[in-house]
């Protein structure tokens, strides 16, 4: 059986093959970009950008780690949260992970410097900023978010308990404003929150079926989130 190092090491190597592949594709191509924390990345996360793959044909999607976030403080080291979402978006093939903003040493990672930073590696490609409905109602807080409108469509995932009216309107405001290429989508299965799994792992509840075994595995392996296995 392979151990979890290894098999870290193996996603690591998969998903550096994977990016040098999608470069080497001089096909003009669709990219979904999912940043976000992750701490840690669940199923939820996975389906959504399955979701949203199929529904706007994207040919790829890429995760992106958050480094240092400006907005959030007491977050799991990202060296582990990066690990996590490599080993998680191991088996397909359309999904890879971007080390950008992990890479940031001792810097804060704002958007609006990820998406230059992915513009200049992708000249060519459509881009597709998926976030949650809530995050976007606060977009505006967020470093040069005007630029952050003019680099990239968006896609809003509606998400259970978000105020739908407040979004709607706020999207129609944005349009207007900040010539916003926003769509709104309802993404189902999304009752599954990074809050409700370190719950479950702080109460010694079971996280089985709510991430990826090979996620589960590392959280129990290396004791984050006070979880232990019974």
């Amino acid at each position: 059986m392979i151990s979890l190092n290894d098999r870290l090491l193996l996603s690591h190597k998969v998903n550096a093959e994977k990016i040098q592949a999608f470069k080497a594709n001089k096909k003009k191509s669709k990219i979904g970009i999912m940043g976000g924390s992750f701490n840690p990345i669940h199923n939820a996360h996975l389906a959504t950008a399955e979701f949203i793959r199929d529904k706007y044909d994207l040919d790829k999607v890429m995760f992106v780690p958050t480094g240092d976030p400006p907005h959030k403080k007491q977050i799991l080291d990202k060296k582990h949260r990066y690990n996590m979402v490599i080993l998680a978006t191991l088996k397909n093939e359309d999904f890879f992970v971007s080390n950008y903003e992990v890479k940031l040493d001792g810097e804060k990672s704002y958007t609006v410097d990820t998406l230059r930073h992915i513009k200049d590696t992708y000249p060519n490609e459509e881009l597709y900023y998926i976030t949650g409905s809530d995050s976007l109602n606060t977009i505006e807080t967020w470093k040069e978010f005007e630029k952050i409108f003019e680099n990239t469509k968006f896609i809003a995932a509606m998400r259970p308990g978000i105020n739908l009216l407040e979004t709607q309107e706020n999207i129609e405001r944005f349009r207007k404003e900040y010539n916003a290429d926003i769509e709104m989508l309802y993404v189902p299965s999304l009752e599954i929150s990074s809050t409700y799994i370190r719950s479950r792992l702080k109460s010694s509840n079971s996280i089985k079926y709510l991430v990826p075994s090979r996620v589960e595995e590392y959280i129990y392996t290396n004791k984050l989130y006070g979880g232990v296995k019974k």
